[in-house]
């Protein structure tokens, strides 16, 4: 019976898939702020046979409790089955530490400039160091709330480097709150520079959109703070015909609600990069 029992498990256990993809943690250098940025790169499982990965930039939010992990939040505090379902889905996921920038070059703070660093030096990086899809139709881009924001500023402004982007419980207007989470520390008082602020803000970016240059998700909770901007940015979307998923649950903004909003953001990236010839791209 013992016997009979061991064998059972032995077989059970085989039939279980083990996690194969390798957490790096990394630095990267920036020659623009002179400095080292560390970075989390999850690559998946070699062995299934993709010659070349498709690779996600996943963005972590403002912490007022040190950004020194940043990085690792996404793992650590969110959602530890990440690196599974980057093999399931055969996504690369690129976490940056990008502090509390906004993910803004700083107009403040020369060691602060990390739109430079994203959109050019750690996708150069990445792709001359791991084996990518190196086009920006293989390349997708989002985050939660500082995150989110981040997402949908970079993809806009460089849509020759993503092909996609999403945004959970992003912070699409920053013109509402001109007291919070250090943002003048790198746009300078509101006060006394409204135009910069006016433009350093997603939902005035939507502009540089055209109906299929972007593919785009858009997911927020209902009692969450940033609900209002995130719905004011979907009616703009609409308004200017510029095709996207909105997505709307119960929820508030909180790690909870982001460990069910990627999985939601991966299913549509996974399909994103599956069907990438019937996209319509520039």
């Amino acid at each position: 019976m013992a016997l009979k029992s061991l064998l059972l498990l032995i077989c059970l256990w085989i039939c279980i898939p083990v996690n194969s993809s390798v957490v790096d943690t990394i630095k990267v250098k920036s020659e623009k702020m002179n400095r080292d940025i560390p970075c989390i790169v999850i690559v998946p499982d070699t062995k299934k046979g993709e010659s070349r990965f498709p690779v996600l930039y996943l963005l972590h939010g403002y912490s007022n409790k040190g950004y020194h992990d940043s990085h690792k939040v996404w793992i650590d505090k969110i959602k530890s089955d990440l690196p599974i379902l980057a093999d399931q889905y055969g996504i690369m996921i690129v976490c940056p530490n990008a502090e509390n920038s906004w993910y803004w070059d700083s107009l403040e703070e020369p060691k602060s400039q990390f739109e430079t660093f994203i959109t050019k030096e750690l996708v150069e990086y990445i792709d001359e160091n791991y084996v990518t899809v190196s086009d920006r139709r293989g390349r997708a881009i989002t985050g939660a709330s500082m995150g989110g924001h981040g997402a949908l500023w970079l993809s806009i402004r460089h849509q020759d480097i993503f092909g996609a982007a999403g945004s959970m419980s992003g912070g699409v207007d920053i013109t509402l709150f001109p007291d919070k989470w250090e943002i003048k520390k790198h746009l300078g008082e509101q006060s006394s520079n409204k135009q910069i602020w006016e433009h350093y803000t997603v939902i005035n970016q939507i502009d540089k959109l055209r109906n299929g240059s972007l593919c785009l998700i858009i997911d927020c909770g209902y009692n969450d703070f940033f609900f209002q901007v995130n719905n004011n940015l979907h009616q703009k979307l609409l308004k200017q015909k510029i095709a996207h998923d909105y997505i709307v649950r119960p929820g508030g903004h909180t790690f909870q609600y982001w460990s069910n909003s990627i999985d939601y953001q991966l299913l549509f990236f996974s399909n994103f990069f599956k069907n990438i010839s019937e996209v319509n791209l520039p």
